[in-house]
């Protein structure tokens, strides 16, 4: 009669093992692999751990565990559809945390809209992405509408330039970047010698720099990414371009200064879509927390951890895994504190948080200069 028992205890024992806890899911995506990989792969990190803290403090939903779905969009604007579809085909995910690229959030924003899932932006800065009237869209950093003036009256003020050159990667980012700088450069009549293109992946800049070098320029502007940015950086002073050098936020990982090498890198300025983290009162914990398991800071990693939390909030403000409750619940968000202050959107969805940090290379490492204005 034991014995006969056996294979019945064994089918429930494994039944049992078989069986996990519910989920509620977060999807997340940026370049995860390929050469913008360092800038996504510090955001992962930082939604990973809003996610684990967000677990460690018990259920959030009565019964679900919160996991995170992380999917590489590889920088691709076509990727970053695809994966806004897997995202919307799965039941689980009731909010996106993502993308990195604003020539990736632009096209995935639409398809977030029309299956009504919320998604939040932790750095795709075009200002056009959140003027398109998408309800479901959030984002938790400055834009560049702001960014790009900041740089020009850094440039024309602090720098006493009176001709640049501006180069962008002619990606949504880099060009509305290029175009918002070059828009305030004009208006306090700083001589713009010249705006060209580049396009991503590309390794050869001498003679595009020989050229820049010709026409004198006192600073040379790069709305790009930092693989480019530190290419550039290399072979301007290969080329003996004695312009200072000064771009966007692209630029903000440690593997620019390593790429160009730290001296082709000493006394590059560029700006970023936020304040020094490291100098925010409230975000002294998070930096401790994600140093301790992850190592130094990336960039964006802040403003994913920011992103994940609000997601987290709402989907526990939501008290169901339905995408239409947590969205109406986005929608009451308000006075939160967060790393860089109190937390507010306005009604396109960007942050009323607007501060743009400069900062520049010195021996080796970034080193914050000021939180700039743009008026």
């Amino acid at each position: 009669m034991v014995y006969g028992l056996l294979p019945v205890l064994a089918v429930i024992f494994i039944v049992g093992c078989g069986r996990r806890e519910p989920v509620v899911k977060i999807g997340f995506a940026a370049a995860l692999t390929g050469d913008q990989a360092p800038q996504g792969q510090s955001m992962l990190h930082g939604a990973e751990l809003a996610v684990q803290q967000a677990n460690a403090q018990g259920s959030i939903l009565p019964g679900h565990r919160v996991e995170l779905m992380a999917l590489d969009d590889q920088r691709s604007p076509t990727q970053a559809v695809a994966v806004a579809k897997k995202f919307v085909a799965n039941p689980d995910v009731v909010a996106v945390v993502g993308h990195l690229n604003s020539s990736c959030t632009m096209p995935a924003s639409a398809i977030y809209y029309q299956a009504r899932l919320l998604q939040i932006t932790p750095v795709s800065s075009n200002p056009q992405i959140s003027r398109q009237g998408f309800d479901t869209f959030y984002r938790t950093c400055a834009t560049d509408d702001l960014q790009g003036p900041a740089a020009a009256l850094f440039l024309a003020r602090e720098l006493n330039a009176k001709r640049v050159f501006v180069l962008d990667d002619m990606t949504t980012y880099g060009r509305g970047l290029a175009n918002e700088l070059i828009k305030k450069l004009e208006a306090l009549n700083v001589d713009v010698a010249g705006h060209e293109g580049i396009t991503q992946g590309d390794k050869d800049f001498v003679p595009l720099l020989t050229k820049i070098k010709s026409l004198a320029p006192d600073a040379v502007y790069f709305a790009g990414m930092f693989p480019e940015g530190a290419l550039l950086m290399k072979q301007r002073a290969a080329v003996g371009l004695p312009a200072r050098f000064m771009g966007g936020d692209g630029l903000f990982d440690a593997a620019l200064i390593t790429l160009a090498t730290p001296q082709a890198a000493e006394g590059a300025y560029l700006t970023t879509i936020g304040s020094d983290v490291h100098q925010m009162p409230g975000a002294a914990e998070f930096v401790k927390a994600y140093e301790v398991k992850f190592g130094p800071l990336g960039a964006y990693s802040a403003y994913a951890y920011e992103a994940a939390n609000i997601a987290i909030w709402a989907i526990r403000q939501a008290g169901a895994k339905d995408r239409a409750a947590v969205l109406a619940a986005m929608k009451t968000f308000k006075d939160r504190p967060g790393l860089f202050g109190q937390q507010n959107f306005d009604d396109k969805g960007d942050s009323l948080i607007r501060d743009i940090g400069i900062f520049t290379v010195k021996d080796g490492k970034f080193a914050f200069v000021k939180t700039a204005t743009w008026d």
